[in-house]
């Protein structure tokens, strides 16, 4: 165990805590959720050290009296065990990690190959991901929806946030992290009269959410407004008649990248801008994360960006109501379940895929 390294997250978090009780922090929403996070996450290392430590003194002592004792003597063999364990405990939270785990998220659907029938699986991937974040306890906030006639959807955007301050296990983005990528379905559409298996693709994007702390230098050029074009429109679809009524959408252009970010689920124009802003401060943090990532390995994370459907993460076959990751081998025949947002052995197969190649590779971590 590196002993260093472990003294020096122990002072951090002695003296996050001495400012997270200054009230000064907290007039600062913004910092002190950034605090929060890390405070959260160093929180979970103290307690598993104070157990180790608690655990191997129990140990010692019982070895010490067990020499003359063999009750004692006996219940050391238990102590080793328990040992053992907050050890490990310890170690794999001190395991190379990624350091935005504890973020949220956006989440990005957009209907890929497959027309109607695409953009109704995009519905579905969207209602799978809303009841995943209700069994976790998050919120999802929608930015924009783009449906079509048959209930469908084009494309939409939300934001899926975790409530209060979270560990990075606990973190949205350590969950979903693995969710981008090519969803391929194949059932026979509703539009189908013959009753042929179709094969239609989603795509999805996950992108760790940014916040007005993480603007240095670079990203706060980039979020200048003499590069932003911000254009007003009606809204369509979801939200109430009153947002169909009032030019309360909002489009924000990144001049420089061409990004483009729509809101229009929100009921005013201020709030819709802001919803656009978020989306469009998380997009750029995210370029300049991958490129970092790109510079420092080869093999940088990645997630399918196009919509080919042969770049494909899962299968969700309704025929056989099964569902297959193709990058992890787990599968599960209980499809009904799993669109009703049953992901917790996809996503725990992924973290744990994810965690061995950090270990393998513990250099290319940060």
């Amino acid at each position: 165990m590196a002993g260093e390294r472990l003294d020096a997250l122990l002072r951090e978090h002695a003296q996050l805590e001495r400012e997270m009780a200054d009230p000064a922090v907290h007039a600062d929403a913004q910092r002190a959720r950034r605090l929060g996070r890390r405070y959260a996450e160093l929180s979970q290392i103290s307690a598993a050290h104070a157990q180790w430590q608690r655990d191997e003194d129990d140990l010692a002592a019982a070895r010490e009296l067990g020499e003359s004792d063999p009750e004692l003597a006996a219940e050391a063999e238990e102590l080793e065990h328990a040992a053992a364990d907050s050890r490990r405990r310890l170690e794999d939270l001190l395991a190379p990690r990624d350091p935005d785990d504890a973020r949220d998220v956006v989440l990005e659907v957009k209907a890929g190959a497959g027309g109607e029938e695409a953009a109704l699986f995009a519905a579905d991937l969207l209602r799978m991901y809303r009841g995943y974040a209700q069994h976790r306890g998050w919120s999802m906030e929608s930015v924009s929806e783009t449906p079509t006639e048959l209930g469908g959807l084009k494309d939409a955007t939300v934001v899926i946030r975790a409530r209060g301050d979270v560990t990075p296990e606990q973190g949205v983005w350590a969950s979903l992290k693995h969710e981008g990528g090519v969803h391929r379905v194949q059932r026979v559409p509703v539009t189908e009269s013959q009753g042929r298996v179709h094969t239609s693709a989603a795509g999805v994007l996950v992108i760790p959410e940014a916040d007005e702390t993480d603007e240095d230098g670079l990203l706060a050029e980039e979020m200048a407004p003499a590069n932003l074009r911000i254009d007003v429109f009606r809204s369509s679809g979801p939200g109430g008649q009153s947002v169909n009524t009032t030019d309360s959408a909002v489009r924000v252009t990144h001049l420089p990248t061409g990004i483009v970010v729509s809101s229009q689920n929100e009921k005013s124009q201020l709030q819709n801008r802001e919803a656009a802003l978020r989306v469009l401060r998380s997009r750029l943090r995210d370029r300049h994360r991958e490129e970092a990532a790109a510079e420092a390995s080869a093999q940088r994370r990645s997630q399918v960006r196009s919509l080919d459907r042969s770049e494909r993460i899962r299968t969700y076959n309704f025929p056989e109501s099964r569902v297959t990751d193709h990058r992890t081998g787990v599968k599960s025949h209980a499809l009904e379940q799993v669109l009703g947002g049953d992901l917790d052995a996809f996503v725990l197969a992924s973290r744990q895929a994810e965690r061995a190649a950090r270990l393998a590779e513990p250099e290319e971590t940060s």
